[in-house]
């Protein structure tokens, strides 16, 4: 087995992004691998809408796109490649590659990983009375798509048969660099520590510049936004990995852009439940060991549950979204009054037509500071963008709003900026989840016309998991002090688990740690996002980094980013925000510049 490192650089994070990370990756830097993630659960809504119209897509086509003008090189240097694009279709998708490969006269073998979809499971599961993990729902009686969360061995199979390319349908986002490693470092379905590192550093490079300097805290010190370097892991066979990007690009890899990375949309972060490993990453730690260069190290794992987490997608009628700019005095008041009368008139002209009401309706005022709630309105701000949207089961009914918005511009003075023009109604398509027995799913790889079975760990049943919550008393604020903003304390990050949102908070110091656990506590963060929650607040503590791990159930506003009306669906402002929270800190600390903040004044 390979005793050197491993080099894998993440070339995609996302279905749409951008096209040029593949050559600054191979023009930059020597690698081993290849890989990508394209998937989230808006992406795998939108890819089943997409084969809803034509069976043969489903996939993501930009993976061939991007990658065939340089197949003789990533042929030529012995690297492989690894991918998630296959999605809902990867026998398709890994047909394109050898369709590609063939046209640019490189013989490279191509596997496609299948077993995800469990649609042909439905009427079991339909009978057995399977239910939402999360709300308790039942399942819908016709999804459109069911996929489970396959891991990182199948990848490790394909890779071992021989294949060149590697494309799966739904896989945990993290395997397509944990398979890569299983198979160069002989890992072990056992050996769980290794997992959860291997898994960790997936973790950290699957969302791309995320972790080298893009969505940062201090953006303002992060250097070449115009082209941002993509990650590189550097595995190695303890399960160390030192995060790093291309020679000569834009970004900045440090502890901070690392921690922010790795705190992001998790969970209970001592039982991070992965396929292949129930991951313990309290005691992770990084540290700075070049110029971008940061060591990741302190995963821990053990056996994970025998189930796989499935995604079910379900068309829930319709939605329409628009918005409008206003400017001058009053604009923030007057995009408002515009959203709500749009809204009132619909409700008119939909009974009129005899449709039932409006299923739901959303006004937003961007610039009013509505995402901040009720508490902290401005309807006097001279700038503002707002959004209206709405929900209806029939389609004809929100085709009525649709038609309605332009004609307030007639109505509300100041009105400009239709982005987009008329706005186009799309179906609100909900996502499920559920589990399912790992046994249940026969898990293939497709290679050179040939199925070849993967063998899957079945792992623990009736597994007990999760580890304790940090309580909120954690003692009383420093009795004489200087109030400052989060922000001067603490990096943050946050995202979104379904309908849950996550905000990880990272100490700047470990002294600062302390002050931040007494402060920064569920109860409070509940009280910030009040206007947004349906359900509570959980934080746990990640000693390692000196950082907390929340989690705010039921905040944003629907089942999936496809089906929410929300401006901000995906929770990515939260962290941003909630770094404005007032802090009370030891006088001393703002006196002796501890807290002070290089280029920022809060």
């Amino acid at each position: 087995m390979r005793t050197e490192p491993v080099r894998l650089g993440c070339w995609a994070a996302f279905w749409g992004d951008t096209s040029s990370a593949v050559d600054q990756l191979l023009d930059g830097a020597e690698l081993d691998y290849l890989i990508a993630d394209y998937l989230s659960e808006i992406t795998m809504a939108l890819l089943a809408r997409a084969r809803a119209k034509d069976p043969a897509a489903g996939y993501v086509p930009d993976a061939i796109r991007v990658i065939a003008p340089r197949l003789k090189d990533i042929h030529a240097r012995g690297i492989k490649v690894v991918t998630n694009a296959g999605a809902l279709n990867p026998e398709a998708c890994a047909e394109a590659f050898r369709e590609a490969a063939a046209e640019a006269g490189v013989p490279m073998r191509v596997a496609a990983v299948t077993g995800d979809d469990i649609m042909g499971q439905l009427d079991a599961l339909l009978s057995a009375g399977a239910k939402d993990m999360f709300t308790g729902e039942p399942l819908p009686a016709a999804p459109m798509t069911m996929n489970a969360y396959l891991g990182a061995r199948p990848i490790a199979a394909a890779l071992a048969a021989g294949a060149d390319i590697v494309v799966t349908g739904r896989s945990v986002d993290t395997a397509s660099l944990l398979g890569p490693l299983l198979h160069e470092f002989g890992w072990s379905d056992t050996d769980y520590d290794l997992l959860s590192a291997g898994t960790l550093a997936g973790h950290v490079v699957e969302c791309g510049p995320q972790c080298t300097g893009g969505n940062f805290t201090d953006w303002h010190l992060v250097p070449g936004w115009s082209d941002m370097g993509f990650p590189i892991a550097e595995c190695h066979p303890d399960g160390t990995a030192i995060i790093t990007k291309p020679a000569g690009s834009g970004g900045l890899v440090s502890p901070a852009t690392v921690a922010e990375q790795i705190v992001y949309e998790i969970g209970d972060p001592g039982a991070y439940i992965m396929p292949d490993v129930l991951c313990d990453w309290r005691g992770v730690q990084v540290e700075q060991v070049g110029e971008h260069r940061v060591r990741v190290s302190g995963a821990r794992g053990s056996q994970p549950p025998s189930t796989y987490k499935v995604t079910a997608t379900h068309t829930n009628g319709y939605r329409c979204m628009t918005t409008a700019m206003f400017s001058g005095i009053d604009a923030a008041a007057k995009a408002r009054r515009v959203g709500e009368a749009l809204v009132a008139r619909t409700e008119n002209l939909i009974a009129k037509a005899g449709f039932a009401p409006l299923a739901e309706a959303s006004v937003e005022v961007i610039g009013a500071g509505d995402t901040y709630g009720p508490e902290r309105r401005n309807d006097a701000a001279s700038e503002a963008i707002v959004k209206v949207g709405v929900r209806h089961a029939d389609k004809a009914a929100l085709e009525i709003f649709a038609t309605e918005y332009a004609p307030m511009a007639l109505v509300a003075q100041g009105m400009t900026g239709f982005f987009g023009g008329r706005p186009r109604v799309a179906p609100s398509i909900e996502v499920h989840h559920l589990l399912v027995d790992k046994r249940s799913l026969p898990v293939e790889v497709l290679l050179d016309g040939e199925r070849i079975e993967v063998p899957i760990a079945p792992g623990a049943e009736g597994l007990a998991f999760g580890t304790p919550e940090l309580p909120d008393d954690q003692g009383p604020p420093p009795s004489r002090g200087t109030t400052v903003t989060l922000r001067r304390l603490a990096y943050a990050r946050s995202g979104d688990k379904g309908d849950n949102a996550n905000i990880g908070v990272i100490a700047r110091r470990p002294e600062y740690a302390p002050v931040i656990a007494q402060q920064v506590t569920a109860e409070r963060v509940a009280g910030y996002f009040g206007h947004y929650l349906t359900g509570g607040v959980r934080r746990w503590e990640m000693p390692g980094l000196a950082a907390l791990n929340f989690i705010l159930e039921g905040a944003l506003g629907g089942k999936g980013g496809t089906s929410t009306l929300r401006y901000d669906p995906q929770a990515k402002s939260f962290a941003a925000m909630l770094l404005e929270l007032p802090i009370i800190v030891p006088a001393e600390w703002d006196g002796d510049g501890v807290t002070a903040m290089a280029g920022l004044g809060t």
